[in-house]
């Protein structure tokens, strides 16, 4: 039908100027869409930039800054006092208080009864007795800690060096410098996990961390990394709830 069209009109003429108003039509069109993206770069460029300058949170390893944030709380810490004085709950139930001196002597109390203690040191690392004088003198070196802390161990008893260490921080006199190097120490034991936070039984917010024994199960410390504090150890079969454990002029009644 088209071919018979054209045989009798012929080819239709294009309308006076109609290529000169298409081609007006696209390039105004290309010239939108060129303006319209030229406009865009700018909000990009500014967007970019601003992403650029937004300070990023890097991956670090969170228990370890605890342990170590832990540490610096420790090294201030003050140890003016006559008396060391640690006090206690077992399991939930039994309160105990022990008062050393310096000099050696200790007190022990139970239900409202004091009593001296005689014979066997109040304090010991893996079965054996420990000084006083043993304890200060202890390194605050990070590494020479735990080298020495590793050589006062049983043969075959590697698997407590972490335990060892933890005691260093509450149930021992242990002066600010080896409390924090006893921290340090155990920020870089790869044995040494993060839990995250936890609340103890008295209802204290604190950081968890656990490590295993040699019988095969695992002790939990919550620490309080602000002041440097033990808040409580659980090994599955017993608890201890520290309420007290720091130096004072306050001794036995």
């Amino acid at each position: 039908m088209d071919e018979l069209i054209r045989e009798l009109y012929g080819r239709p003429e294009p309308a006076p100027h109609a290529q000169t108003r298409v081609w007006r039509r696209i390039t105004v069109r290309r010239r939108r869409r060129r303006l319209s993206w030229l406009a865009m770069i700018p909000a990009t460029a500014a967007a970019l930039a601003l992403f650029l300058l937004i300070p990023r949170e890097q991956p670090v390893d969170t228990g370890r800054e605890i342990l170590l944030t832990a540490a610096t709380s420790a090294a201030s810490a003050t140890s003016r006092g006559t008396y060391w004085h640690v006090k206690k709950v077992y399991d939930g139930v039994r309160e105990t208080d022990l008062w050393v001196t310096r000099q050696g002597g200790a007190w022990t109390a139970e239900q409202g009864r004091v009593t001296r203690v005689t014979g066997r040191s109040p304090f010991s690392m893996a079965g054996r007795d420990l000084s006083f004088d043993q304890i200060q003198a202890l390194p605050s070196d990070p590494a020479e800690l735990r080298e020495r802390v590793a050589a006062m161990l049983p043969a075959g008893s590697r698997g407590l060096l972490a335990d060892a260490l933890g005691g260093l921080l509450w149930t021992k006199p242990s002066p600010p410098g080896v409390r924090a190097a006893a921290y340090r120490a155990l920020a870089d034991l790869p044995e040494v996990r993060y839990l995250g936070t936890a609340t103890d039984d008295r209802g204290r917010d604190g950081e968890a961390f656990s490590f295993a024994l040699p019988t095969g199960v695992r002790r939990t410390l919550i620490i309080d990394p602000a002041t440097s504090q033990v808040l409580s150890s659980e090994d599955g079969t017993r608890s201890e709830l520290v309420l007290t454990a720091g130096w004072t002029d306050q001794g036995p009644r």
